[in-house]
């Protein structure tokens, strides 16, 4: 597995950089109007619209997140001092990766079953979905970091 890290990692942020910039869905109301936005294009229409909490939210969940646990992955991969540990916060990212795949399979349901829209998921999603997986590929048997244990003062020390 050892081997392999570094393919899964390579792959993992090619695979985020091309589903952030590529179409996650593509939305089509009274057959004339369609709409294919990117997680990027999404996240910066928020901001322009004025929903700049939401916007933020929403980077910060599915490009911060993700970036900063493939980054802690690698550090433990790669660094010399690692030896294969990462932070124990780590993984508390890794459960917060598919959160935007979860979202847009909510989004194509609720137009497929209200009948104003229809919603058929994109290249963007699949790549998205792709690097969440590689990435949590490539942590497997990583082992969180050990806290340092404290000792013990003996009574009477200062």
């Amino acid at each position: 597995m050892n081997a392999l890290r570094p393919i899964l990692l390579l792959a993992a942020a090619v695979a985020f950089g091309v589903g952030v910039s590529l179409p996650l869905i593509r939305l089509e109301k009274l057959y004339f109007f369609t709409e294919t936005p990117s997680l990027i294009a999404i996240i910066a229409g928020l901001w322009s619209g004025g929903d700049t909490g939401l916007a933020a939210i929403v980077a910060v969940f599915s490009i911060v997140f993700p970036v900063v646990k493939m980054a802690t992955v690698f550090q433990a991969v790669f660094s010399a001092a690692g030896h294969g540990a990462y932070p124990a916060w780590a993984g508390w990212l890794a459960k917060w990766s598919m959160m935007d795949v979860l979202l847009v399979a909510i989004v194509v349901f609720a137009a497929k079953t209200s009948g104003f829209a229809s919603a058929v998921s994109q290249p963007g999603i699949w790549f998205y979905a792709m690097s969440a997986v590689l990435s949590a590929l490539a942590s497997t048997g990583l082992e969180p970091e050990a806290k340092p244990k404290r000792v013990k003062k003996a009574e009477g020390e200062a």
